[in-house]
């Protein structure tokens, strides 16, 4: 066995063992046999054929990548300052090789040399997609075009990377000891927890904090407006210029948008946002703004009547006669617990980790006809569980097991663990081609909950609940795959305005009672969500739909303009501005300054594709509807649907495009008409 631990590839990371100090040996060695497979490979008399290509050069690409996988994800989730200055050491070699790969004139040749007729239609794909992606990777480029592309790229995972630590260490850094009085209102297991921060640091008070299960109960339920007000500009002025310096992101905003736009420019388009609809679904920047702005204008008036209610409300019954930008959330909150007489408060007592868990596990086992059980693997937390995906499988007159995948879940907020959730894929699911192995895919599903206290189990927000589906959705699709060439495999090839429709779909089963009364248990009582208190949260479903519709479009228009129409020398405070002014019917403050945490667009690959999540809904809507049309009278969704489903689009990953799998599934093109009737806009 291998003393470094990044070099081990036999089977799973061995995360437990992993130290800084590994980063920099292992990566000299993978890089170097790397480099040593790309001269190989394009040698003038080395074959032009798939298969020996893959044999030599991507079986040492794949370990390059999910060594360097391990790193990436352990500087996301356990992040110290000398794992950090490891990884930040290795960004620009890393970078470096991935560019001269996607850019080689001579393996570019060699691919286009490749015989279509000798491939299979996975390798056809995954071929066309390669193509593709040397263009854009600048292979096409030459002498100083080049040079300077190469530097871009480097520059933009350096700036990248900066911008990320900023964004955490700018939420790490605030913490705020408030009174027992100041507390009035927020909920009792919140409380809890933040006298325990306290205590563990011999503080006095209450320790709040940004990290969203601290922040977002004190918004929503805190009865002190001027504590609402503290937290409030802390948290939008986070790596800014509102706040502390250190953590300015203002000048790495500026200068990454400026190399997209001259990578674009050397690639032979006008902007970054033609960049970035390459290889996606729609077809150029001024047809996803048309669809944005046909979604806004179909919103609008219901978030007009939203923001009218609720400035009514605070006026007549919580005597707040001018809302400022901090009272929205506790306003909203108050209105929804009047109108629909409860509050997430109540709700979240019955939504228990290990509960909700199980109920999610069980609807996934009879849909898509798997098993899931728990498994032992190495990680990098206690708090850290691991999982197999099985299937039954017929071999003539007897069954079998066969392992479908593996995750690991990560489920707790923690110091050194960026916010947010997100899946990412640990392995992917290949047909190795240098010793005919079936290579099983392994998953990442990390979130952000609130630990349980006083020996409870975590309790989940309904919110909380339909983040571990949507995290879920893409780790079935990353999992169920049943393509063999890795390219294409699971998430890999799939458009990046596509990949969220598995994640989307998955969060609908959050509102069927006959899925959702099986996940919870009240955490005194054991009891289940009485059918009463469901009916409540599902007339609630919708509540201000219209005004989160157009926070979204707001996010996203902003995006595809500043890929687009904005000049990257100019500040881009004004296009935020401006966009505001266009789509959103409640203005923040001048001081706000949320676009300096854009981490989606600036640190994500979201980059001109911010969209992708409203794009997807109409999709996951639309595809979510063959269930509702096809459930049983039992009201619980249809296994033949399941089936379709998984094979259409869970199983076919990447191996095709996206709007025929979505086609497959549904018989047609996809509508409008269920995205907007599930949030109550039709």
């Amino acid at each position: 066995m291998q003393t470094n631990p990044l070099l081990d590839f036999a089977d799973l990371p061995r995360f437990d063992q992993v130290q800084p100090q590994h980063v920099a040996l292992a990566l000299e060695q993978l890089l170097a046999a790397a480099d040593k497979a790309l001269e190989t490979v394009t040698q003038p008399d080395f074959p032009s054929r798939w298969n020996e290509i893959a044999k030599v050069l991507d079986t040492a690409t794949e370990e390059l990548g999910r060594a360097w996988g391990v790193v990436s994800h352990l500087n996301s989730v356990a992040d110290s300052p000398e794992l950090r200055a490891a990884y930040n050491e290795a960004l620009p070699k890393v970078t470096d090789f991935w560019t001269r790969l996607g850019s080689d004139e001579r393996l570019y040749a060699k691919y286009k040399a490749i015989a279509p007729t000798s491939l299979n239609t996975e390798q056809l794909q995954a071929h066309k997609n390669a193509i593709r992606n040397f263009v854009l990777g600048g292979a096409e480029l030459r002498g100083a075009a080049r040079e300077r592309f190469a530097a871009i790229q480097e520059r933009q995972a350096e700036l990248s990377q900066k911008f990320s630590e900023n964004a955490l260490d700018s939420t790490d850094a605030y913490a705020y000891y408030a009174s027992a009085d100041e507390l009035n209102g927020v909920p009792e297991d919140v409380i809890q927890s933040a006298r325990a921060a306290a205590q563990a640091e011999g503080k006095e008070g209450y320790k709040l904090t940004l990290k969203m299960p601290s922040y977002l109960p004190v918004m929503q339920f805190a009865h002190s407006g001027a504590l609402r007000e503290r937290v409030y500009r802390a948290y939008v002025t986070r790596g800014s210029d509102q706040g502390d310096p250190r953590f300015d992101n203002s000048g790495l905003i500026r200068e990454i948008l400026a190399l997209r736009q001259e990578e674009a420019r050397l690639l032979g388009y006008v902007n970054f946002g033609e960049v970035s609809v390459v290889p996606k679904m729609a077809d150029s920047p001024q047809q996803v703004m048309a669809f944005l702005r046909d979604l806004a204008a179909r919103a609008r008036p219901y978030a007009e009547k939203d923001v009218a209610d609720m400035r009514a409300f605070a006026a007549d019954r919580l005597g707040i006669q001018d809302p400022q930008a901090w009272d929205w959330s506790y306003v909203a909150e108050k209105l929804k617990e009047e109108r629909y007489a409860f509050s997430e408060q109540e709700v979240k007592q019955y939504f228990t980790a290990p509960k909700v868990l199980a109920g999610l596990f069980k609807i996934v086992e009879t849909l898509f006809e798997v098993t899931i059980r728990r498994d032992v693997a190495p990680v990098w937390h206690p708090g850290v569980e691991f999982y197999r995906i099985e299937r039954e499988r017929r071999e003539g007159e007897r069954m079998s097991t066969e392992l479908v995948g593996q995750f690991y879940l990560d489920p707790a907020a923690r110091t050194g663990k960026r916010g947010g959730a997100w899946m990412d894929d640990a392995r992917a699911r290949w047909l190795r081609p240098d010793d005919g192995r079936l290579q099983t895919p392994v998953a990442h599903l990390v979130c952000n909950f609130a630990e349980g206290v006083d020996g409870k189990p975590p309790l989940l927000t309904h919110d909380d609940v339909t983040t571990l589906f949507h995290e879920f959705g893409h780790g079935l699709h990353h999992m169920l795959t049943r393509v063999n060439e890795r390219d294409v495999s699971g998430i890999s090839g799939v458009e990046w305005d596509a990949v969220e429709l598995p994640s989307q779909f998955m969060e609908n089963f959050c509102w069927e009672w006959n899925v959702l009364r099986h996940m919870t248990a009240h955490v005194e009582t054991g009891a289940p969500l009485p059918r009463e208190l469901f009916d409540k949260m599902l007339a609630a479903r919708n509540f201000q739909s219209g005004l989160q519709t157009l926070r979204q479009i707001e996010f996203a228009l902003f995006d595809m303009l500043l890929h687009t129409e904005h000049d990257p020398a100019l500040d881009f405070m004004p296009l935020l501005s401006r966009v505001r002014e266009e789509v959103a019917v409640l203005q923040p403050p001048a001081w706000s300054r949320t676009a300096h945490t854009f981490s989606h667009i600036f640190s994500g690959g979201y980059a001109a594709g911010y969209y992708s999540y409203k794009w997807a809904e109409v999709l996951s809507a639309d595809a979510y509807a063959a269930f509702e049309e096809t459930s049983g009278k039992n009201g619980l969704p249809s296994i033949e649907t399941g089936r379709k489903y998984r094979q259409a689009i869970l199983e076919a990953g990447g191996s095709r495009p996206a709007i025929e799998s979505f086609k497959a599934f549904r018989g047609r093109e996809p509508t409008l008409d269920a995205l907007l009737r599930h949030q109550g806009m039709a």
